[in-house]
């Protein structure tokens, strides 16, 4: 347990990193007054998750590894920030959707039906605490998973000897 502590950290970071974000979309009206552009800015969070990325396995790297860190390894300690991340997306979807952001599944309902890109039942389907939560954790996975993959690629000691990964 203790060779995950780094992966654990950071999958924590990345959540309370997950509500921050959602607070500051909050608080600049894209869950209400300009909920139209939500979909648009809030991609911008590829932006501090690569970051957190980054940083994870370089301390990863720096501090379990000493220095030297092969592909393989990198990869293995993003998958497991992933699943820590994917694990508790369900907390933050629910802080982000009964604290932070309450009438968010609302105005967004609403928003679909005014530009005609769903219809009531489909928005109602897509837009509610279980279908985030959901989406959440496969996303968490899956997007994690990715850019951990290629930002360890990155990070990876250049020369190294590429060990594969035990079976």
């Amino acid at each position: 347990m203790k060779n995950l502590k780094i992966e654990m950290k950071w999958a924590l970071i990345f959540s309370i990193a997950s509500l921050l974000w959602v607070a500051v979309e909050k608080s600049a009206g894209l869950h209400d007054e300009y909920i139209s552009k939500h979909l648009i800015y809030t991609n911008f969070f590829a932006i501090p998750a690569i970051i957190i990325f980054i940083l994870a396995l370089k301390e990863k790297k720096s501090k379990y590894f000493l220095g030297t860190m092969n592909w393989p390894q990198g990869f293995v300690s993003a998958t497991i920030i992933s699943l820590g991340i994917a694990l508790l997306s369900p907390i933050v979807q629910y802080i982000s959707f009964e604290f932070i952001s309450p009438n968010y599944f609302e105005n967004a309902i609403q928003n679909a039906i005014k530009i005609k890109s769903m219809t009531l039942l489909n928005a109602q389907t897509f837009f509610n605490i279980k279908s985030y939560i959901t989406q959440g954790f496969l996303g968490g996975i899956s997007m994690g998973i990715v850019t951990g993959g290629i930002v360890a690629y990155f990070l990876q000691t250049k020369n190294s000897k590429t060990l594969p990964l035990k079976k």
